[in-house]
């Protein structure tokens, strides 16, 4: 008999109203007795065996893990940051306040570098850029861009071929799509250009990357930008039909993070989760258990593309700030 049993079950009410997860799962221990809830924006997939090894040292415990988007992530655990014990997401911005507005528990002796946590409370456990993922079909015989400057030029000599055919994140819904978009912004006016030019050709808006994935592997898009690389790699279904590109021009890397809740109902639980997931993300011989990009704690050059965990995360998320960027991504995408 196995030690895991691994079912998707019915929503369970958080508020007053229930919430429309993107996925719910609870992971049962041999003897579990008790939930463990974590709180996602990384697809269930990744975390099922870091979970199962979890649970094969911990078989006392259940888990229960959420998935929902960046945004609504940020929302529903301020609302409610006694409902869950760790929080898991890849908008470094939002992630960032939760820990510097008090939400996080801070811990001791977490064997992580200086630069891939802030304040013992926020902790990175992956390096994963934006990518440029595009439709092989699309461009049989034409030449890849390479670059953000390449794809604007590829854009505009068959307007024909990409119009109506191209999607990005809509930031103003998807917290790492507006944490992409304002990086990029600061590092080049490239960035403005582009979203002009996709903005009269048409652009479809997204929520997520599986999304974006899904209508370039079926050609209801042909280029999507910003698309995390590595849900883009994990797609083997679709490897033959689509081409990742990791801008050549400059490169936009972020770091997804965990934080323990300060008020989290299983607290030592928490902790020892969060413990075991840093144990896992730079060993080489936990490929098939750790599948995503580990965090490279040896210093190099590639760092320097990191978006780094600073308060200067938190500009864009000032409210003026924000309006004033969202109504220029709005005049330049919306056409």
């Amino acid at each position: 008999m196995r030690y895991f049993i691994y079912l998707i079950v019915c929503l369970w009410p958080l508020m007053a109203a229930s919430q429309d997860w993107e996925d719910r799962r609870l992971f049962l221990g041999e003897t579990g007795r008790k939930n463990l809830r974590v709180l996602s924006s990384t697809d269930t997939s990744f975390f099922a065996p870091i979970i199962e090894q979890y649970l094969a040292q911990n078989p006392d415990l259940n888990v229960e893990y959420v998935v929902t988007g960046t945004s609504n992530l940020d929302n529903v655990f301020r609302q409610n940051p006694d409902q869950f014990d760790v929080v898991i997401s890849s908008a470094m911005d939002l992630q960032f306040k939760l820990a510097n507005d008090g939400f996080s528990l801070r811990l001791d002796q977490v064997a992580t570098p200086d630069w891939a946590q802030w304040r013992q409370s926020l902790f990175a456990f992956t390096t994963e850029p934006a990518a440029i993922v595009i439709n092989r079909a699309a461009f049989a015989g034409e030449t890849m861009p390479n670059s953000r400057q390449e794809l604007i030029e590829a854009l505009r000599a068959r307007p024909d071929i990409f119009r109506d055919k191209l999607g990005t994140y809509d930031v103003r819904r998807s917290g790492l799509g507006y944490l992409f978009a304002t990086q990029d912004a600061r590092t080049s006016e490239t960035y403005w250009r582009l979203m002009e030019v996709m903005g009269g050709l048409g652009t479809h808006l997204y929520c997520c990357s599986g999304e974006m994935i899904d209508d370039l592997a079926e050609g209801k898009i042909v280029v999507a930008y910003n698309v995390l690389g590595s849900y883009a790699n994990a797609r083997r279904d679709v490897a033959d039909k689509i081409e990742i590109i990791l801008p050549s021009d400059f490169p936009t890397t972020m770091m997804r993070s965990a934080l323990v809740s300060k008020h989290a109902p299983q607290q030592q639980a928490a902790v020892d989760f969060l413990r075991h997931l840093i144990s896992r993300r730079t060993r080489d011989d936990d490929q098939a258990i750790f599948q995503m990009p580990a965090l490279n704690t040896e210093p190099n050059d590639s760092q320097q593309s990191i978006i780094a965990l600073e308060p200067a995360l938190l500009t864009y998320l000032d409210f003026l700030k924000r309006q004033k960027f969202i109504q220029a991504w709005e005049d330049a995408i919306i056409q």
